[in-house]
């Protein structure tokens, strides 16, 4: 008699990690200041390759918060933010309460941000979802995908368990309002000139 088995694909545990461990990693040299990675949900994530389409967008959008602001808010350009115990992303931008010095001694956790900005080349699929449940998850107020693909700013508003209950797209043309700010920038302003035709 022959008896024919079902066999499942076996799923190995997963080992999270906590912020405190992540960091002890960093301190012993496991990980350096070359790898360039961020905790996402206990995961050690690979952050992806910025191009000079990227890089110049984070710095159009840097720029035009600090002279726009003018003491508002801080500008965090690429730094490390804490949101849960498990998760400490390294956005491309986020906006603070100031004085700066209150961060002299710890990073900026989510009672301290006004808003999040990633800018999406090749991280599109990950900025919407995984890292936007997260900062909803976090309440962070607003969040930003600069989609340059699409050449459009989506902004995620109003979080809740799970996502944010709004997103509005906003296109060249358009003034982009920062919602916890009386200030807003031209959508074009972020994004640049529109590559030529080959």
């Amino acid at each position: 008699m022959y008896h024919t088995f079902l066999l499942m694909p076996h799923q190995p545990a997963v080992f999270t990690l906590t912020v405190e461990a992540y960091h002890r990693m960093r301190e012993v040299g496991i990980l350096t200041a070359n790898d360039r990675v961020e905790l996402l949900r206990g995961q050690i994530i690979p952050m992806s390759p910025k191009g000079s389409k990227h890089s110049n967008a984070v710095n159009r959008l840097a720029k035009a918060f600090t002279l726009g602001l003018d003491g508002m808010a801080e500008v965090h350009n690429q730094n490390p933010i804490h949101l849960l115990d498990d998760s400490e992303p390294e956005p491309d931008l986020a906006l603070l309460i100031p004085p700066l010095s209150r961060y002299d001694h710890r990073l900026p956790v989510p009672e301290d941000i006004l808003l999040v900005v990633e800018v999406a080349d090749s991280s599109l699929r990950q900025d919407r979802y995984d890292k936007a449940p997260l900062y909803a998850e976090a309440g962070i107020p607003e969040y930003w995908i600069v989609n340059l693909a699409d050449r459009e700013v989506e902004v995620y508003q109003q979080p809740r368990q799970g996502g944010y209950k709004v997103c509005t797209r906003y296109l060249p043309g358009e003034q982009l309002p920062v919602a916890q700010l009386d200030f807003s920038l031209a959508v074009a302003d972020i994004l640049g000139e529109e590559a030529p035709a080959e």
